[in-house]
């Protein structure tokens, strides 16, 4: 009697490549990453499958193919169709999904929106190298007593997955997670500007570690980092349009309402970040969300840009 083989699934098997993606890796093209949960959690409906699709089509008019990422029915999908765009964008209870989520989301195949980590994770897998989104996640603030720290910074410390953002989130402790990108090796460069930027402004009031003002000086700097196997990622900080940005003081004065009523609700982990930017954008009159569409839209260029320049080196 024959002995049945047990059947061993390779990370290749649990990836869906979108046929627009599939041929841009076989024939060496530009590729920009783009993360899904600013389509499930970010944004109401429509604007959320509007935007979705408005950030993809920059991205390609800037000589890049989009690859936005999802997990669906127990797959990664890379590169997502309108019909996966307009799922995702509504329905409801799909799962934010951090590192820690995605075997668990994975075996039960339910529907995941990747965060900052999950996506990175999943483009490596595919091979994808520039990854652009709003703003990554951080140290938050109070961490000396939460220990709140965005997975989005370790899995940067080992991923070879450059992103391209506006910063961390204002929400965050900027200064502190400057701070913890240092300690783990991970570069930050500033995109025309020596200040870093904070999301909804081009000030934070701290320096940038690095300045660079062109997309083949960065794609330089990706190829010299790589080649010289210094893993990781490269965080490429990106100031929102001069016309979408808003005063710090007065995102300040929202934060920390906001930050007020998420602890009298006892909102915490990872339902604290779309709790604090929907609790500002409805603050803001909707001010907030249009300056976040700005800046994706803004960081989708810069980073088809940067992946164009960084396919030209190779």
């Amino acid at each position: 009697m024959n002995e049945r083989k047990p059947i061993i699934m390779t990370k290749k098997e649990y990836i869906i490549i979108s046929p627009e993606v599939q041929h841009a890796i076989e024939n060496n093209l530009p590729i920009v990453a783009l993360e899904s949960t600013i389509i499930s959690h970010g944004m109401p409906w429509p604007k959320n499958a509007i935007t979705a699709a408005a950030v993809e089509d920059v991205v390609r008019q800037n000589g890049a193919v989009p690859a936005t990422i999802a997990i669906r029915n127990g797959k990664c999908l890379v590169g997502l169709s309108k019909e996966d765009i307009d799922y995702f964008a509504q329905t409801k209870d799909v799962w934010k999904v951090s590192l820690r989520d995605m075997p668990y989301v994975i075996a039960q195949q339910l529907p995941g929106a990747t965060t900052v980590a999950a996506t990175m994770r999943i483009a490596a897998m595919a091979g994808i190298k520039i990854f652009a989104t709003g703003g990554i996640g951080g140290v938050h603030r109070g961490a000396e007593v939460t220990m709140d720290i965005s997975a989005d910074l370790t899995e940067m410390a080992t991923t070879n997955v450059a992103i391209i953002a506006a910063g961390v989130k204002s929400i965050l402790d900027i200064g502190l997670t400057l701070e913890y990108m240092e300690t783990i090796g991970v570069p930050v460069v500033t995109y025309g500007q020596d200040e870093f930027p904070s999301f909804y402004s081009s000030k934070s009031g701290f320096k940038s570690p690095l300045r660079l003002d062109t997309p083949k000086a960065i794609a330089q700097l990706l190829s010299a980092k790589w080649d010289l196997d210094l893993n990781g990622s490269l965080l490429i900080a990106n100031p929102v349009p001069a016309e979408f940005e808003m005063e710090p003081a007065i995102i300040e004065k929202h934060i920390l309402k906001a930050l007020s009523e998420a602890n009298e609700k006892g909102i915490k982990g990872k339902s604290i970040t779309p709790f604090l930017l929907k609790f500002i954008s409805d603050n803001t009159e909707g001010e907030s969300l249009e300056a976040n569409i700005a800046l994706i839209k803004n960081n989708a260029k810069i980073a088809a840009m940067i992946a164009v320049a960084l396919q030209g080196i190779k």
